[in-house]
Formats: C-alpha cells, sequence, structure tokens
C-alpha cells in the first residue's frame, strides 16, 4: 500500500494549484481549511495511505452531518489526486434522497412580483439582470461575460473555475436585453456596467434587490441572486428531467452538486403520493377499512 509523508510545502503548491485554476476565494479557504483538518488529524508522523484516509472519513462521520463530510472528502480527494496518491481516494456517503423545506425558495410568481416592482421603480438595469440570471441559469460571477456580442449572436463564452462552457441566450432575452443596450446607450463589451462603466458585482445586485422586498412583498430571506439560478434549475429540471442535461447547463463537474438543485419540497413529494392513489377510500373520503368499529 502507497503511503507518503505530508509536508507543509504540500499543503503550500496545492494551494498555489488551486490558485492557477482560478479557484473562487471562497473555494480555496474551504478547500485549504479541510485538507489542513486532514493534514493535523494524521498526527506527528504526517504518514498518509488509504487506511488513514479511511480513518479520517470515519472520524468526518462520528462529527458531521453527511453533505459535510461529502464536501471534506471531495477536497480532500482532489489533494491527493494533486500529490497521485488515487489509489488513496475514498468514496463519499451515500444519501438518500433529501426533501427540502421551500421556505426559502423563491416561486416563479414571487419572481416576477420582483420583476414588475424593479420596473416600477424604472430600474431597467435591475430588471434586466435578475431575467438573465433566471433565463440562463448562470452564476453572478459569470455576468460580465454577457457581452453585446455575446447577446446578438445568441450566445456567451463563459470561462470560470478553469473550465469554459457556452451559456445560451434565448430569443426573448435576446431581444430583452437588445433593447435594454439600445435604450442604456451600450455597443459593445459587457452588457451590465456601473455609471463608471466597470462590471457589476455581487454587493450591488444584492442590495437592489432587497430594496424590492417590502413593494413585491416578497420574505427577504428568498431574495438574493443566487435564488434566481435556483429558480431556473428547478424550472428547467421540472420541465426536462434531464440531471446530466442540467449539471452541463449550470457548469456543475458533479452531479452531486446539481442534486441539491433539484431536491423537491416534501409537500410535493407527499402531493405525488396523494396521486397515485394506493390507500383506498371510503365515500366519505377518509381511507376505507374493513372493520370501521377496530379503529374507533
Amino acid at each position: 500500500m502507497k503511503q507518503r509523508t505530508i509536508t507543509i510545502s504540500d499543503l503550500d503548491r496545492y494551494r498555489d494549484y488551486l490558485i492557477e485554476e482560478e479557484r473562487s476565494g471562497a473555494t480555496l479557504r474551504k478547500y485549504m481549511h479541510d485538507v489542513r483538518a486532514f493534514y493535523e488529524f494524521l498526527g506527528e508522523t504526517k504518514k498518509a495511505d488509504k487506511e488513514s484516509v479511511l480513518d479520517f472519513k470515519a472520524h468526518l462521520e462520528q462529527r458531521y452531518a453527511v453533505n459535510s463530510v461529502n464536501s471534506m472528502l471531495i477536497a480532500v480527494n482532489g489533494f491527493l489526486s494533486f500529490l497521485e496518491m488515487q489509489e488513496c481516494r475514498v468514496k463519499t456517503l451515500k444519501m438518500q434522497r433529501r426533501f427540502c423545506t421551500g421556505e426559502r425558495e423563491l416561486t416563479k410568481a414571487e419572481y416576477f412580483r420582483l420583476i414588475e416592482t424593479a420596473e416600477k421603480k424604472q430600474n431597467q438595469r435591475l430588471c434586466a439582470i435578475m431575467q438573465t440570471i433566471c433565463a440562463t441559469g448562470i452564476r453572478i460571477s459569470e455576468l460580465s461575460f454577457v457581452t453585446v456580442e455575446a447577446v446578438k449572436s445568441g450566445r456567451a463564452q463563459v470561462s470560470c473555475k478553469g473550465k469554459k462552457r457556452v451559456v445560451i441566450i434565448s430569443k426573448e432575452l435576446q431581444r430583452l436585453l437588445l433593447r435594454y443596450c439600445a435604450e442604456a446607450g451600450i455597443r459593445s463589451g459587457c452588457v451590465f456596467v456601473t455609471k463608471t462603466g466597470k462590471p457589476v458585482d455581487r454587493s450591488n445586485i444584492w442590495t437592489e434587490m432587497k430594496k424590492l422586498c417590502s413593494q413585491a412583498e416578497v420574505e427577504p430571506e428568498k431574495v438574493f441572486p443566487h435564488n434566481l439560478r435556483h429558480l431556473f434549475a428547478v424550472t428547467f429540471y421540472r420541465l426536462k428531467k434531464d440531471i446530466a442535461g442540467l449539471a452541463d447547463v449550470l457548469g456543475h463537474s458533479s452531479i452531486e452538486t446539481t442534486r441539491i438543485y433539484t431536491a423537491t419540497s416534501g409537500d410535493e413529494h407527499r402531493s405525488a403520493l396523494s396521486q397515485m392513489g394506493l390507500v383506498r377510500q371510503g365515500e366519505d373520503g377518509w381511507p376505507q377499512y374493513a372493520d370501521q368499529a377496530s379503529v374507533l
């Protein structure tokens, strides 16, 4: 069994590698936090092999929820691959299909109320941004790739986290964005810019969206840019039932990440079970028992 002593230098080189791969700051911090946790777990010897990784996995299972365990194992597996120790990688934990509560999920009706409110406030830029995210599933950090040239061609070439993909812009969204560009006097380059010509950032959009909540009658907890991407994913999946296709559209490397977006609410699942009609009903709508008196 292959064994290797892990050094601080290995951690530093892996950090440099993640930076070269253009991983986001949040991803970089998360991965390095998890890799350092593994490094500390190895004790004084710092010797890593398949057995020690399995021990680390068992250690995590006793302390964290399944999602947290899997996210940490993914980080450590990536580190092991970097060190050419693929044979020491371990499998993530299997999970039962999850049901979301729906409390923070933005509905299509609420989304349109936000759009209408932005229009009433004459905030056409925000109106166009929200519809662009929600109609393409693009990340807010990828908005700078939506250029006038991309809109005209109907295809945005997105480069993020070291990967490239094409984001299709529908004809309806094309018309909306071309009209917005014409009215805003934007003839080339990034569509969504500030008054100084710089691409809008997350904080700009977040703040402006929160100002819509009261008038749109939408809970503030539901109103943030990523929830628009979530609404796109849910709508796409319900229409196509193609999780692999959705993963490609969203730019996910793993389908397990995409499953987070396709989790149905408990109420939806309960409704589906009722529609199956596998509980015999009496004339009064109550379950029919062979001996009614036996349950009284």
